[in-house]
């Protein structure tokens, strides 16, 4: 793989989080102690931040390391959006390696605040609660038909996304397919596991618990998943969610409930779907 790559995150702006502070929404982290627009900006910073350590990255370190690298940060997305962000928005932060950073911007539809910051995440069967993820919208989840190799690529969130490109492409989505309507998985080709969503992380029912695939600390070519560390499946953990295992692809069931989630949309309900795999 190339080395001409750029670090990566997208998130959701979105006015309504302002209120989450006057909500007393405590659980919700960033968004409850700063008024503040951007889904778990700080988890977003954080993730950027250990890809520049991994990579030494120095510039950009030096740029985003404490609370005052976090406001500017805060600082400079709003800045970049401008007093036209009224309605939510997708909002993708590109950091090169000299620290130069681009936001890109595109709509997404208006979702309750128990999608981006549910209480629990209803078991299988169970219907979902005032501050719990609502459906619609509920994604159709398929398997990928070619297994992944995991890199550094696939743990760390950047530019070079040829991996998860060729996942949807097999899986028929496109720039222009609903983004609330397919997700696909990868699966490791070490291990038949799970590795992530190609957007999303994952979350699957298993003995009273909802399970998500592992992801080691720092770059691993032998612990976790090999996917990626996404900043809602964090929320989730540290919120007690869900737990880490792992899931080989063989023990999904067709039909079955699940959930997915990212920075941009938060938690989503899904259902596996085994017989429309990417091809």
């Amino acid at each position: 793989m190339s080395d001409d790559f750029s670090f990566f995150t997208s998130l959701r702006y979105d006015v309504a989080l302002k209120e989450v502070p006057s909500k007393g929404i405590q659980f919700a982290g960033w968004n409850y102690h700063n008024e503040s627009p951007l889904y778990m900006l700080d988890f977003h910073r954080d993730r950027i931040l250990r890809a520049a350590l991994h990579w030494k990255w120095g510039k950009v370190v030096e740029q985003l390391s404490g609370n005052d690298g976090l406001q500017q940060l805060a600082k400079a997305a709003e800045n970049a959006i401008g007093a036209s962000g009224t309605s939510p928005l997708r909002l993708q932060i590109v950091v090169t390696k000299e620290g130069e950073m681009t936001y890109n911007t595109s709509s997404v539809p208006a979702l309750e605040i128990g999608n981006l910051f549910p209480e629990v995440l209803p078991a299988p069967g169970t219907k979902p609660g005032p501050n719990q993820p609502q459906v619609p919208p509920r994604v159709t989840v398929v398997l990928d038909s070619v297994e992944s190799t995991r890199s550094e690529y696939t743990h760390f969130k950047t530019t070079n996304r040829t991996v998860y490109d060729d996942a949807r492409a097999r899986a028929g989505i496109s720039s222009i397919s609903p983004p609330d309507a397919l997700e696909v998985l990868l699966v490791n080709d070490e291990d038949n596991s799970i590795m992530e969503g190609s957007t999303t992380t994952p979350y699957f029912w298993r003995d009273g618990s909802w399970i998500t695939p592992p992801v080691s600390s720092k770059f691993s070519r032998q612990d976790g998943s090999g996917g990626n560390d996404g900043t809602s499946r964090r929320w989730a953990l540290e919120r007690a969610l869900a737990v880490e295992r792992e899931i080989r692809a063989d023990q999904l069931v067709d039909g079955e409930e699940c959930y997915i989630s990212n920075g941009v949309r938060g938690f989503r309900a899904g259902i596996v779907n085994l017989k429309k795999a990417a091809t």
